[in-house]
């Protein structure tokens, strides 16, 4: 799994005189590529908007455009920066960015914007055949306090057999973590059939926040009549708190996931 190095503005800074960070706020949209349901409307300024409006200090975001031409001559408003770069604006000092789609006017991929320094990250490719190219967004990041804090923003296949496939891919990447340190991993597991859970059990102390708070994972597709629970924030060595599915004007109408809000403990 070799560095991306797509999207990554981040750097080790001194922060030894920084107060111990013990609370994180985490954010997990599917931004659509900047468009309403049925791509009816672009949207992103109004997704930027809301996204600072949570005040989250990591961001993961799934379906985030690198670049489109096509889109870009058709949209008067569309950024002259990446989709990710636009909405971390001056909010999110670092982020990154995993390229998985590319096709012939540009390309879209995982991003994840966060407050503090992102030491390093990679893309891992976890396509398994045809067209669909998806991947897992593995950032290393320097909260203090903390030797080490693992965030992974997922975006899983559509097909049954392939996403068992990736959740094995996304089980080994923990195996090879620091067995100490605080993971983060959400996004969008498109697991529909609800078998991704049984997979993920074999990883030991993971657990899924709305499930462990409220006993069902989360309802966020469609986002204007959720009736699938697709979106997902999975935690190890960490605990959740106020987990919240953001179900109301303006979320309902800037894509066609709701996304998820937790406040994570370290």
């Amino acid at each position: 799994m070799p560095p991306d190095p797509a999207g990554l503005n981040g750097n080790a800074v001194d922060m030894s005189n920084s107060p111990d960070v013990h609370k994180l706020r985490v954010l997990t949209v599917n931004t659509h590529k900047g468009f309403t349901a049925f791509n009816r409307r672009f949207i992103l300024p109004e997704l930027r908007e809301a996204v600072r409006s949570t005040g989250a200090d990591l961001v993961f975001l799934q379906e985030v455009l690198g670049s489109h031409d096509g889109h870009a001559s058709r949209h008067h408003d569309w950024p002259v920066t990446s989709h990710y770069e636009f909405l971390a604006d001056s909010m999110w000092s670092d982020f990154a960015y995993g390229r998985n789609a590319v096709y012939p006017d540009g390309h879209h991929g995982n991003a994840l914007l966060s407050k503090y320094p992102i030491l390093s990250h990679r893309n891992l490719d976890i396509s398994i055949t045809g067209p669909e190219r998806r991947g897992l967004l593995h950032c290393v990041l320097q909260v203090p306090g903390h030797d080490e804090v693992h965030a992974i923003c997922v975006h899983l296949s559509l097909l049954e057999s392939h996403r068992q496939l990736q959740l094995d891919l996304l089980c080994k990447l923990l195996d090879s973590l620091p067995s100490h340190a605080p993971v983060i991993i959400a996004g969008d597991f498109n697991d529909w059939q609800l078998r991704g859970n049984a997979t993920l059990a074999r990883c030991d102390y993971l657990h899924e926040a709305f499930e462990r708070h409220h006993g069902l994972l989360a309802k966020t597709y469609p986002a204007r009549f959720p009736m699938l629970r697709l979106d997902r924030v999975y935690l190890r060595n960490a605990s959740s708190h106020s987990p919240q599915i953001l179900g109301s004007r303006p979320w309902t109408h800037l894509s066609d996931h709701l996304p998820l809000a937790v406040e994570v403990h370290l």
